[in-house]
């Protein structure tokens, strides 16, 4: 047994807890999986992994605004009509006045932002519950899409499309693959080989366990794989398709993000106020600037996940972003977040978006009715959950409990253990 955790010690990142951390990981590779052996090899296909993407980048967006929201312990009920109303203004602007489509774009998120600060104001420096704020968010400017756009369907241009509906284009010698998106999948590569040797470099200047040298290898050569198996499927697919540009705009906000939120004092101050609020101010963190943050922040990336929508299906409606807050929210939980905030990854709300993308793909690859699909999404949700604070309780091996162990405080005391509490005193002591 001291071997197997030996094993796991070494391969996950030095501890224990982060060891566990890949428990969703391996709950997605099983769904895939599964649905790869029930639908006849569909799931993986290269025209379903790029529909995939295509499909669920403005969700994951979404789930990226929505993880700082919750983890500073609120919650905005607000972005489904958020992204329509700002879809439609631009479709609009467009479509009435001729503005250029890059223009209209700028404007949009100028007024997601717009929104994101009016509904921060009430949480922040009015006292609102957030709850209430986006409740009334949610029926005010579903009702502004509708009057804006007088319930009618309006298109957008053909260069407005390329965010939503565009894919790598087509350079460099004729070949069977796309050549931008190998030459991205080498980056990736090359990211995951200089990171893990960032990583060791690291911890032996720091006089921490390196590990041997051949778990790095292991851990290089499974991420390597996985890259290169999705590269080819993503470079090989049909003539004029490729990796997707709102794939290429979701990869970018991940990077960022999670920058943002392990690497910045800002970003640790939003974990400090999920925590416990009132010790953060106490520590001098700024409260009602972090509320306010966060809550603009959600408000531009709703902005954007809704003209990514319109620019895909070539035309803003009056249905769109109907229960895309609760996709969001969903896959937050399911990435990892607490209900009480103060917990939760960019890259775990990622995995648990993409376990429901994937839920939701396969279903439908198999012909499942929509009403089926969303009777089954809610029964896997509520039921994930619930065996997972089940087995917390039992202090037995839990998913969620497994993600956000690494943000509890106590246990080892290595750089990779610091939570965000302890950082953001470093950080405002500093």
């Amino acid at each position: 047994m001291s071997r197997i955790k030996d094993l796991q010690k070494n391969l996950f990142g030095g501890t224990t807890s982060n060891s566990r951390q890949f428990g969703m990981i391996f709950a997605l590779v099983a769904i895939v999986l599964f649905f790869q052996i029930w639908t006849n090899g569909l799931t993986l296909s290269s025209g379903n992994m790029i529909a995939l993407v295509s499909q669920y980048s403005y969700i994951l967006i979404l789930a990226i605004g929505m993880l700082m929201v919750i983890v500073a312990g609120h919650i905005d009920l607000s972005v489904g009509s958020v992204a329509a109303f700002v879809g439609i203004v631009v479709a609009k602007l467009m479509a009435d006045q001729e503005i250029h489509w890059f223009l209209a774009l700028l404007i949009g998120l100028g007024v997601g932002a717009l929104i994101g600060a009016w509904q921060g104001f009430w949480v922040a420096y009015v006292g609102v519950p957030a709850f209430i704020v986006t409740l009334a968010g949610m029926l005010i400017f579903r009702g502004a899409n509708q009057y804006v756009g007088e319930s009618q369907t309006v298109s957008v241009p053909e260069g407005f499309q390329t965010i939503g509906g565009g894919y790598l284009p087509e350079v460099g010698p004729a070949t069977n693959y796309n050549n931008l998106t190998l030459l991205l999948g080498a980056a990736l590569c090359a990211a995951v080989i200089y990171r893990e040797w960032q990583l060791r470099r690291t911890r032996h200047e720091m006089q921490a366990d390196v590990g041997p040298i051949w778990v790095s290898f292991v851990r290089v050569a499974v991420l390597v794989a996985v890259i290169i198996f999705a590269t080819l499927r993503f470079a090989g697919g049909r003539v004029g398709t490729s990796f997707p540009v709102s794939g290429i705009i979701l990869g970018v906000l991940i990077l960022v993000y999670s920058f943002y939120t392990r690497n910045t004092a800002a970003g640790r101050h939003i974990y400090a106020v999920g925590g416990n609020s009132r010790a953060a101010e106490l520590s001098g963190v700024k409260l009602q600037r972090v509320n306010f943050f966060v809550m603009m922040n959600m408000g531009v990336l709703a902005a954007l996940a809704g003209m990514i929508f319109v620019a895909r299906s070539r035309a803003s409606g009056p249905q769109d972003g109907l229960s895309w807050e609760l996709d969001a929210i969903a896959a937050v939980f399911i990435g990892g977040a607490a209900v009480s905030g103060g917990l939760g990854t960019v890259s775990g709300s990622i995995v648990g978006g993409l376990v429901m993308a994937v839920l939701n793909n396969g279903l439908i690859l198999k012909g499942i009715g929509a009403d089926s699909v969303q009777m089954i999404k809610g029964l896997v949700l509520l039921l994930a959950v619930a065996l997972d604070v089940y087995n917390k309780r039992q202090g037995r091996f839990s998913i969620i409990g497994s993600i956000t162990k690494g943000f509890r405080g106590g246990g080892s005391s290595t750089p990779s253990d610091t939570t965000p509490a302890q950082k953001v005193k470093t950080s405002v002591a500093g």
